[in-house]
């Protein structure tokens, strides 16, 4: 299974530009809000027209601006589960799980819909409206029309955006079950990576309109590369930083000197993660001074004034000592700690 995306599309004055390739399994597209992720979505399900590119499913094209080929939505065999769930109010919860049945023949539509029902445990519930269901119940019900259909790739707009806060593990869990026995390829489009780091293999990160290689979450996790993505995996310290003539590195915003490291071409920034920096000296060492202290429940946040005009945040656990506001302290991280980025997204 695969699905080959590479489309342009302007929208006044916003840009898409993705390119990328799945080989079965569940990749996210992962993205701050306004970066492009749902008009993806639309694009490959037919419901928007891209300006130029292509879209291959399987070995079957549904959109080639080339070859002048626009698949309608109907002829995509492409499941799109919206943000709302797109439930039609006046419709039983059967009967618009029939409506995912339009490719089979009309007597046999509502066995398939029955046999839907018990699949995702709402049989009890067919005769009933989607206004008188849970969050979760409705989330169920539009899955299962959505994979009445038997679409070779599945489509989820942040699934669980629309749901309490309570409620989303439960339904993370169930949808993962659910996903299990699902063959075809799966777009999960979210802003919350942890989300992503529990459902997905692989991860393509989208930032301002355009698409990043796609890469496995850890890897996101662990080496992000770029500052877009290094924003979006919650790196919580990011400075502007030049290789200075001696080799060594100047991040500009702590004032911070490091020593010589493996820098890729066009490096721009620097990124290091608040549990990645420690009290003491240590490798790579920094004169601070403590700004403020936040209890973070299960952790504490120190807020350091750095020597360069910016903060670096450190978050240690709750039982290390921490010094009071206004002392003077050093901190430390190893080399390996620092992520070094390319920037594709403009000034930070």
């Amino acid at each position: 299974m695969s699905l080959s995306v590479n489309i342009e599309k302007q929208l006044g004055d916003f840009r898409l530009h993705v390119s990328f390739e799945t080989f079965g399994g569940l990749l996210s597209l992962l993205g701050p809000s306004g970066s492009g992720k749902s008009l993806t979505l639309r694009c490959i399900a037919g419901l928007l027209r891209p300006d130029r590119g292509r879209i291959v499913l399987n070995g079957r094209v549904l959109y080639d601006s080339a070859a002048g080929i626009d698949l309608p939505p109907q002829k995509r065999r492409v499941g799109y589960l919206f943000q709302s769930y797109a439930l039609i109010p006046h419709l039983t919860v059967l009967e618009n799980v029939e409506l995912g049945c339009h490719a089979a023949p009309r007597r046999g539509r509502q066995a398939l819909a029955l046999e839907q029902l018990r699949r995702f445990r709402l049989e009890a519930l067919a005769d009933c409206r989607p206004a008188t269901l849970s969050g979760g119940e409705q989330q169920r019900a539009a899955l299962a029309r959505t994979l009445a259909a038997e679409p070779e790739a599945l489509l989820l707009d942040e699934p669980f955006s629309a749901l309490d806060e309570h409620l989303k593990w439960e339904l993370e869990l169930e949808l993962a079950r659910t996903l299990e026995g699902y063959g075809g390829d799966v777009l999960l489009v979210s802003h919350n990576r942890g989300e992503v780091c529990r459902l997905a293999k692989s991860v393509c990160v989208l930032t301002q309109g355009c698409s990043e290689p796609v890469q496995s979450v850890k890897g996101l996790m662990t080496a992000p590369g770029t500052l877009g993505a290094a924003r979006i995996s919650g790196c919580e310290n990011l400075s502007p930083a030049a290789v200075q003539p001696d080799g060594s590195l100047l991040c500009t915003a702590w004032g911070w000197r490091l020593p010589p490291l493996p820098c890729p071409e066009g490096l721009s920034h620097v990124g290091l993660r608040a549990a990645g920096l420690r009290l003491g000296p240590g490798p790579v060492s920094l004169p601070c001074t403590v700004e403020r202290v936040i209890d973070n429940v299960f952790s504490e946040i120190v807020l350091l004034r750095t020597p360069g005009p910016g903060l670096l945040r450190m978050e240690c656990d709750k039982n290390t000592p921490l010094p009071t506001v206004g002392v003077s302290v050093t901190v430390h991280a190893a080399p390996e700690d620092f992520l070094l980025l390319t920037n594709t997204e403009g000034p930070l």
